[in-house]
Order: structure tokens, then sequence, then C-alpha cells
């Protein structure tokens, strides 16, 4: 089972990249619990920073920002099998808990919510 883990990555930031690299290691910080209880554990910026800055990205928000960061976390809510929406403040995060309910995928809001997790 492919879980999505989201929260905030640019929310709060003002754009601070320094910010920005705590928010992505507070939502890495529980994908090696998933991985353990046999979970593949997924980030949307995993995916979308690389072709954000392959498609020149320069800016957080910028127009190619908006081509990619968040189309790619619905693309991958595609292929996941649930949600695990972390602490704090997302637009993107929120939307993604909207689209997987609309889904009918589960949406955990606590790692010790994720079945197999103790």
């Amino acid at each position: 089972m492919m879980i999505l883990v989201a929260g905030p990555y640019r929310s709060g930031t003002n754009d601070d990249p320094a910010l920005m690299a705590e928010n992505l290691h507070r939502l890495e910080a529980v994908i090696l619990a998933l991985f353990r209880a046999g979970y593949l554990p997924m980030i949307g910026e995993w995916v979308a920073l690389p072709l954000w800055h392959l498609a020149g990205g320069q800016t957080p928000g910028d127009a190619a920002w908006q081509e990619i960061l968040y189309p790619v976390a619905h693309h991958l809510l595609d292929r996941c099998d649930a949600i695990l929406r972390l602490p704090g403040e997302s637009k993107g995060a929120d939307e993604d808990v909207r689209l997987a309910t609309e889904r009918g995928l589960p949406v955990y809001h606590r790692l010790d919510d994720v079945p197999g997790i103790s």
C-alpha cells in the first residue's frame, strides 16, 4: 500500500528555503516507520521539485511551480491507497485530503492511526 504523506511544505515559510527544508524534513520524519510497517511512503515534493527545476522554476509560486507542484500531488493520489496528513496549516495538504476523501481513500491524521504502526 502506498501512502502519500502530506503536510506543510511552503506554508508559513515566507518562501525561506531553510524553513521549507525543515518542513520537508518533518514530512520525511515518518517515512521509515511507514516503510517498516510494510507501506511505500510517498511525498509529492520528491517528484515535483526535480520537475520544477527542470522546467526552469526559480521562485516558489512561479509559473513552473503552479504547473507542477499541486498537479503532481493530485496525480500521485491516483496511485496512492491512503494519505497521512501531518499537522500544520497547508492549503495544498488540505486539498490533498479533500481529493482523497472524495476518492474514498483512508485519511490518517496521526502516524499511530495507520494500521500496523504502534
